[in-house]
């Protein structure tokens, strides 16, 4: 069984047990229970899809870590000039385990 979720606008594929990296989501802390709504739930051949949600479903995880992407490294160079612009850049995120579907 597996369901659709959208957050962070993204859509994610979950499933019951697994973990998710998801976008920061603010006002929330590690250890703190969400909900996320669903697209659509897939359970063996039953196929629910939503519009734009399935009524009745709803998706619940757990914040279980806190963390930091690769660093990205932005360089701009503008030749005969000497002119160098260099910027980084780590996009925050959340692990959540996905406790429940239904």
């Amino acid at each position: 069984m597996y369901a659709i979720i959208k957050t962070g606008g993204k859509q994610y594929k979950v499933e019951e047990g697994r973990f998710v990296d998801i976008e920061k989501i603010t006002g929330k802390a590690v250890g703190d229970e969400v909900s996320f709504d669903a697209l659509m739930v897939v359970n063996g051949d039953d196929v629910r899809i939503g519009n734009p949600l399935v009524k009745g479903v709803s998706v619940k995880g757990e914040i279980i870590d806190e963390r930091k992407a690769k660093k990205v490294i932005t360089f701009k160079l503008i030749p005969k000039t000497n002119s160098r612009r260099k910027k980084g850049h780590r996009q925050p995120f959340m692990r959540v385990k996905i406790n429940s579907i239904g």
